[in-house]
């Protein structure tokens, strides 16, 4: 099982940039996905998640109206669209996956989750 994290880099304020998650390994429509990120001295907090059918998502307060979550299955593929992306934003990213058996649940916290995959780093100068 593997979950494997790009698109992250070196941008600007303001710029945009599109995480993107490739699974293999395990049946991703059986999992609701999440992303993590982790600045340096932080603890890992929670970004956004999606369910297993795609309608429900969720975000943390500061990145709402920025990014957008999303699932492509059939390319076994989750996506973070950034936009307007700050300082504040800096940090490693990570994918994670929650197997659940119920097609509108997510998850908010990292002991929710099963899977996780090595990161991409995202670094906002000014």
């Amino acid at each position: 099982v593997q979950l494997l994290e790009s698109g992250g880099g070196p941008v600007e304020t303001g710029a945009s940039l599109r995480l993107a998650c490739t699974v293999s390994g395990l049946i991703v429509s059986a999992y609701s996905m999440g992303w993590f990120r982790q600045a340096p001295g932080k603890e890992r907090v929670f970004v956004a998640a999606i369910s297993r059918n795609g309608i429900v998502t969720e975000y943390r307060d500061s990145v709402k109206g920025r990014f957008t979550i999303s699932r492509d299955d059939a390319k076994s593929t989750v996506f973070l669209r950034m936009d307007s992306l700050k300082p504040e934003d800096t940090a490693a990213y990570y994918c994670a996956a929650r197997y659940t058996d119920y097609f509108d649940d997510i998850g908010r916290t990292s002991d929710s989750y099963d899977v996780w995959g090595q990161g991409t780093q995202v670094t906002v100068s000014s």
